[in-house]
């Protein structure tokens, strides 16, 4: 008989419900479980290797991030997207990261500035693919914008404030996967500049790039229809 418990921890002291977690976080991010879709206990307690106990307290947990629905006595659904809310997320995303970006100028140091320019630099790269038409480098390419932002405002000083602009990011983010976003060359000066102003310590050009970086794509989104009402 097989007495294992599949929720152990792994060799890194991560739990089972833990690396579930991340995994199911990850995957509503990254448009793998899309917005509003019916989430099964039965059906994804094994691709996720917990028991459904376990399930619903990610679910739970998740609900209270705002990425999962908690339905009476139905159950759990991915959160679904809408042109208002993407408004909302991208107002507090600007004002959260406007205000770490200020913290972050003023406190980088020469660590911190070589951080900036190595997400930059993947970022770029990444930039150049989708550029060239290569639709395989989406989610990279999306993984290192949020690594660039979080590289950005890493000096802010405050875990808080870094926790709760990943969380905020993450929502905005999930919009940018599920409109498969991408403004072209635009935004790609947008991202080296605010690379130059971090490196200048302009923090307030930095704010007003930012601002235009983050309300045109919402307005490129919304105009060209890539979102319900």
């Amino acid at each position: 008989m097989n007495t294992a418990n599949p929720e152990k921890m792994d060799l890194s002291g991560e739990t089972a419900g833990e690396i579930a977690y991340r995994q199911i976080r990850r995957d509503i991010v990254f448009g793998t479980l899309a917005p509003g879709a019916r989430l099964r206990l039965d059906r994804l307690k094994d691709p996720y290797l917990v028991s459904v106990s376990t399930l619903r307290e990610i679910f739970n947990r998740l609900a209270s991030e705002r990425f999962v629905v908690a339905e009476d006595q139905r159950g759990f659904r991915v959160s679904p997207v809408s042109q208002g809310n993407f408004r909302e997320v991208a107002g507090m995303r600007e004002l959260l990261e406007a205000h770490a970006l200020r913290q972050s100028f003023e406190r980088g140091d020469i660590e911190w500035e070589s951080q900036v320019v190595a997400a930059h630099y993947k970022l770029a790269k990444m930039e150049a693919f989708i550029e060239a038409g290569d639709s395989e480098h989406i989610e990279a390419w999306k993984r290192y914008d949020r690594e660039f932002h979080a590289a950005l405002i890493a000096a802010c000083g405050s875990k808080a404030l870094m926790e709760t602009h990943r969380g905020i990011f993450d929502h905005y983010l999930r919009y940018q996967i599920v409109a498969v976003i991408y403004r072209g060359e635009a935004a790609s000066q947008e991202h080296r500049q605010l690379m130059e102003c971090a490196l200048s310590r302009d923090a307030e050009t930095a704010a007003g790039i930012l601002a235009r970086h983050i309300r045109a794509c919402v307005d490129h989104t919304l105009d060209n229809g890539l979102l319900s009402a």
